[in-house]
């Protein structure tokens, strides 16, 4: 029997990039179809708006995550330049900062010394980004990616809703967009909760109850300004 234990972690920079675009496609490309149509547009304007809201959504959400994630690489970068030059020009403290910290992590001093300086002689760097900073390769900030995957997933998500509201007749769009679009949102909360090892309920249900207040909302709003017209 194998005793090897699958770690979720590492699937946090991809799965929350990938997850936040979804949510956004669905939830704001469903309100926006549903809010346009409650103001008694046209099939055409809704279809057209909806287009419109999926090609700008996928573009704001590959700027605003690269712009985001730069700014921590940038962060990041600048932490391990500033931690590169004090081992070169403090390799003791260095050495003796790493010891403390494993002391502090429960071994002896002894021990202690005798594991930095071994990992030290490894990848000094390394051994100081991952434990005094925080900083490891499956943590690190990767703006493209995450750019990627944001812009990607919102397009999907926002074409579920849209290609639902292109399929079925006019006169039932409102209530099959909704119905749709709230089902995709528990699919993709259980999915995203079942990856990070969280509860599959919990996550579905957090996810239809926000899509569910934004595509409400906004009907109210296209019903106020389709009876002011």
């Amino acid at each position: 029997m194998s005793l090897h234990i699958t770690h979720k972690s590492g699937q946090t920079g991809w799965l929350r990039a990938a997850v936040l675009g979804a949510n956004d496609g669905i939830v704001s490309t469903a309100s926006l179809v549903i809010g346009v149509a409650a103001a008694k547009s046209s099939f055409e304007a809704v279809l057209l708006s909806g287009v419109a809201g999926l090609v700008a959504g996928a573009m704001s959400m590959a700027a605003g995550e690269y712009v985001s994630v730069s700014s921590q690489s940038d962060t990041e970068r600048a932490d391990l330049a500033a931690e590169e030059k004090s081992l070169n020009e403090n390799f003791e403290y260095e050495l003796d900062e790493l010891a403390k910290i494993y002391e502090t992590r429960g071994l002896d001093a002894a021990l202690s010394l005798q594991v930095a300086e071994q990992l030290m002689k490894h990848d000094a760097l390394g051994a100081h980004a991952r434990d005094e900073i925080g900083i490891s390769d499956t943590i690190r900030a990767k703006p493209v990616e995450a750019a990627l995957y944001s812009a990607a997933a919102f397009t999907v998500g926002a074409l579920l809703p849209l290609v639902t509201a292109w399929l079925v007749p006019f006169n039932i769009l409102i209530q099959v967009v909704a119905v749709c679009s709230l089902a995709f949102l528990a699919c993709l909360g259980g999915f995203a909760a079942y990856m990070g090892g969280a509860s599959v309920i919990t996550g579905s249900a957090r996810v239809t109850f926000w899509g569910a207040l934004a595509m409400a909302l906004t009907a109210v709003v296209g019903v106020f300004f389709g009876i002011s017209g």
